[in-house]
């Protein structure tokens, strides 16, 4: 499938690069570092988000040229859709993306069914980009230090830093090479992790009250609400990172952050350790993921879907 993927590159001039909603660094890292790679093979390429970009990810190498709007889709030759399980993850366009001629997928999710016909899936893979990392090095491309700094960023955010079981020795010698192409480990990790708002630390002190720890069924979970956003003048971008808090509880081996999208409808992001399964829960669900991180769009009271959720919980 590379090489046809290869070739795709190579007869191709005009590309449309476009990731999931609700951008995360595996994401935007990977359709950046794709952009640089195109942009140095001499082609016509354009990024295409539905949703702004986070403001600690845009230090990243060429993030400025990430565009909102987009027309005339029928003259792009290659579309690459990354990091997105199924089209419709990329929102509004899903409709119109179709209608070029060649799609290449490149994703991890194990809920993937492969819905197009040029892709490049690994489950097992850390991250897209690190399945990026994989194809720029089969197509020997130059690794200048700005594609290095955003697949670094791709790799680094979408394990955890390094912590979650889908690190493999691979992804770290991907790393590796990468730091030694230009990439700052310190400097990422610092526009990252050590440049938040005020307004997200006083959004995460209203959302650790609704805290709830169950250590029978080693579950903990929190609440966030369009009330909290309000009062403390957060964006939802701030939220990114909260899902983790309650996994660092002794004991707990499932965290789940219940996020309001609408008057009744939420967001359940998930994350486990070890072996234990939530992408089962959250494909039961109508979502997908990881094994140890997953999500889900869910409809109802709060309360409601919280009990819907721990029935399955119990259920594994």
């Amino acid at each position: 499938m590379i090489k046809e993927i290869q070739e795709a590159i190579s007869a191709g001039g005009k590309f449309l690069i476009t990731a999931h909603v609700r951008l995360d660094g595996d994401a935007l890292g990977s359709e950046l570092a794709l952009y640089l790679m195109l942009k140095d093979l001499g082609k016509e390429a354009v990024i295409y988000n539905q949703d702004p970009t986070p403001d600690h990810y845009r230090f990243l190498p060429a993030a400025a040229h990430i565009v909102h709007e987009l027309d005339d889709i029928e003259t792009y030759d290659v579309g690459f859709v990354l990091d997105c399980s199924e089209l419709d993850r990329v929102g509004k366009i899903s409709g119109e993306v179709v209608k070029i001629k060649t799609l290449i997928n490149i994703d991890h999710h194990v809920s993937n069914g492969g819905f197009c016909q040029l892709r490049i899936l690994d489950p097992k893979a850390s991250s897209t980009g690190e399945l990026l990392y994989r194809l720029m090095r089969e197509m020997r491309v130059k690794m200048t230090k700005d594609i290095c700094t955003n697949l670094y960023t791709a790799i680094l955010t979408d394990t955890g830093g390094f912590r979650y079981s889908s690190t493999h020795q691979d992804t770290l010698w991907a790393a590796g090479d990468l730091v030694e192409g230009g990439a700052d480990p310190q400097w990422i990790s610092e526009n990252i992790y050590e440049s938040d708002p005020p307004a997200k630390l006083l959004l995460l002190s209203r959302v650790l009250q609704t805290l709830t720890l169950d250590l029978e069924n080693k579950t903990a979970s929190m609440v966030v609400t369009n009330r909290h956003l309000q009062d403390t003048g957060a964006r939802m971008e701030h939220t990114d990172g909260f899902i983790d808090i309650p996994r660092t509880v002794k004991g707990i081996d499932i965290a789940m952050l219940y996020t309001q999208m609408g008057e009744k409808q939420y967001k359940l992001s998930l994350r486990s350790k070890g072996r234990v399964n939530v992408e089962t829960i959250a494909r039961k669900f109508g979502g997908g993921g990881h094994l140890n991180a997953a999500a889900c769009r869910m409809e109802g009271d709060i309360e409601e879907i919280q009990s819907r959720v721990m029935e399955a919980v119990k259920a594994l």
